[in-house]
């Protein structure tokens, strides 16, 4: 049963669950992606904090990319989940304001920082004698202190002019969370040129990323091309072909929904690209760069022997 006590401020999601017959399916892979993603990347931060061969600038960038994406996909999955619980599909003013601002400050923060983390891979590989100062201590804590700023940058200059138009009585919004694009859909006013402002933002901001991607992975495969130990070809590989995958589901994701004109655009598609980027990502995120790892793997082997003889110990005591 859906519940109907809503403020003439709040907006209404259509949402993903609007299908009877195949929504309870829809609930529970949502939910277990959702939890998977923070049990995946929690396990990520902890075994980066806590195994002193995963002290490096690489591991340091991922731990905090790790952090990202929990708190990214925190923003919009817990609420679908609980409103699909209660029967209800409405978010406040002040709540989809929030959602927005989170939203966007953490995808640009996410865009910029899979960028910086491909030129982290291009000094490590092209340059590895100068590596330890090119990527000391205080220039990964620049990356994450850029990374944070771009992102922050976008939300605080959006989400006040998105949120500013007058909207239109129906104020159902035919998404499952509080994105622009969908947002702007209910304005009654002229967004013409605010969207066009938005477009070149969003642009920018996944194309400076994007092209440093491209650049340092275009210098990084000439380099391992010329290499002449076939082991070290193997693991530079083996280390990019991770971060490349990741990179392509995100960005490619994300450019579809921010690149493409409107008139190619359907609500149900949108929905789905947004579902990839938004939900997905977070989850495949850690488990592509932990399956793919032999140091992250054997740091989780370390781990659950060091917590099997915990709990081995503890059970002779008592």
């Amino acid at each position: 049963m859906e519940m109907h006590n809503t403020s003439s401020t709040d907006f209404t999601f259509m949402g993903l669950f609007n299908r009877k017959d195949i929504s309870g399916l829809l609930f529970l892979i949502i939910s277990i992606i959702f939890f998977t993603a923070l049990m995946a990347n929690g396990v990520m931060i902890f075994l980066i904090r806590t195994d002193s061969r995963l002290h490096t600038p690489m591991y340091f960038l991922l731990s905090h990319l790790s952090f990202i994406d929990m708190m990214y996909i925190s923003t919009i999955v817990p609420k679908m989940l609980v409103d699909y619980l209660l029967g209800q599909r409405t978010i406040s003013f002040m709540g989809c304001t929030a959602q927005h601002f989170l939203y966007l400050t953490l995808v640009g923060a996410e865009f910029f920082l899979l960028g910086l983390m491909a030129y982290d891979r291009y000094v490590a590989i092209c340059n590895p004698l100068r590596y330890p100062v090119l990527m000391s201590r205080q220039v990964c804590w620049m990356i994450i202190a850029g990374s944070w700023f771009g992102g922050s940058l976008d939300g605080f200059l959006l989400t006040p002019i998105t949120m500013s138009f007058p909207f239109c009585n129906s104020r159902e919004i035919n998404h499952f969370f509080c994105e622009a694009p969908a947002v702007l859909k209910l304005a009654c006013a002229d967004t013409a040129l605010y969207e066009t402002v938005m477009y070149v933002c969003c642009v920018l901001m996944l194309l400076i990323p994007f092209s440093v991607v491209i650049s340092s992975y275009a210098r990084i495969l000439t380099t391992v091309h010329h290499m002449s130990s076939v082991e070290g070809r193997k693991k530079a590989f083996a280390t990019c072909s991770s971060h490349i995958t990741v990179v392509t589901l995100f960005y490619g994701a994300a450019m579809y929904t921010y690149m493409l004109p409107h008139s190619y655009h359907r609500p149900a598609q949108d929905k789905v690209f947004s579902v990839f980027y938004t939900i997905l990502t977070p989850m495949l995120n850690p488990l592509i760069y932990s399956l793919r790892n032999k140091d992250v793997t054997g740091a989780l082997k370390k781990a659950l022997a060091r917590f099997k003889g915990t709990q081995r110990v503890a059970g002779e005591v008592f």
